[in-house]
């Protein structure tokens, strides 16, 4: 994350520092903060209700923070900055296209919005149709296309003006997966070619085979950023093994915390344990053991240590959830 000074010299392609957003009393967004630099992926993942879809809204200036610092290339966002907002693609979870227009016609639309001079926009139109691998449907109404395809039309809008940033919030929800493959392929290129990327998904997979840097903001707070190996390097190696117990749960989740190798047992329900270990399948004799007479095993799990795992242990939810 990003102190509080802010960019300096070879400014990154997004900047964010002490984002605050309030309804009333309930604070939605507490203080998030980071950075992209220029040509880099960046995830951000949170589970339902963190404040993702908020600080989206932020930066691209659809919502006004009530506290803190948004820079774009170097350009700080002003309220209705315009010629900050000029430097964004943005892709929203909802297909924002209009169906009775085709794809070129909505290209055209968007393109003169952006306003782009009439002949660099008709070239620009062709280059992106190919882009989107849509040339053969550019004059076919959208809302005769299938989901993949109206997606890919959507992607199409944001690029048109060759934007410095791209946000791509959920950008393969409600997809079949020949479509998802095509979007991911689509987005890997232009990353490959130098793309600034912000990238939200529920599927952790997309993340981690697009981007190389991760943020988890968690009830409105970036709870932890940092490459794949950075996030997972914070669970010191561990294996994550989920007990399902029937007895008395907090007695055996004192009684498994004393056993050798077990660096944490967390009551996560009414009849749950979860724990981090030094190699967990073959804690489990011992696992199984120190809660005899206790409570009976009806049910384990080991899971070791990835993206999900941190997820999981930093927000107490799976991503999906």
């Amino acid at each position: 994350m990003c102190s509080e000074g802010g960019p300096v010299n070879n400014p990154p392609a997004l900047w964010c520092g002490g984002l605050v957003k309030r309804y009333g009393e309930r604070t939605v967004v507490d203080q998030v903060g980071f950075h992209i630099a220029a040509g880099e992926a960046y995830g951000l993942l949170g589970p339902n209700g963190a404040g993702k879809t908020t600080t989206i809204s932020m930066l691209v200036g659809l919502l006004s923070p009530d506290a803190g610092s948004i820079v774009v290339g170097g350009v700080p966002m002003a309220r209705d900055s315009v010629a900050v907002k000029r430097l964004i693609g943005y892709v929203p979870q909802e297909v924002a296209l209009y169906p009775e227009l085709t794809a070129r016609e909505n290209l055209r639309f968007f393109g003169r919005l952006y306003g782009l001079p009439r002949t660099v926009l008709t070239e620009r139109i062709g280059e992106v149709l190919a882009m989107i691998g849509l040339s053969d449907r550019a004059d076919d109404k959208v809302g005769t296309y299938s989901g993949g395809m109206k997606r890919r039309a959507n992607i199409g809008v944001a690029l048109l003006h060759r934007p410095r940033l791209l946000i791509l919030d959920e950008p393969t929800v409600g997809v079949d997966p020949q479509s998802r493959v095509a979007i991911l392929d689509q987005v890997e290129r232009l990353v490959a070619g130098g793309m600034s990327l912000l990238y939200t998904s529920h599927y952790m997979e997309e993340v981690e085979r697009v981007c190389t840097r991760v943020g988890i903001i968690d009830q409105g707070r970036v709870v932890a950023d940092g490459t794949r190996r950075d996030l997972v390097s914070r669970l010191g190696g561990a294996d994550r093994v989920e007990l399902v117990l029937d007895g008395d749960v907090p007695t055996a989740a004192a009684k498994l915390r004393t056993v050798i190798g077990v660096r944490e047992a967390v009551v996560t329900g009414p009849a749950s344990v979860r724990l981090l270990t030094d190699g967990g399948r073959h804690l489990l004799p011992a696992l199984l053991g120190a809660v005899t007479g206790i409570a009976a095993v009806t049910g384990v799990e080991v899971v070791e240590p990835d993206l999900e795992a941190v997820f999981l242990h930093l927000t107490g939810s799976k991503l999906r959830d």
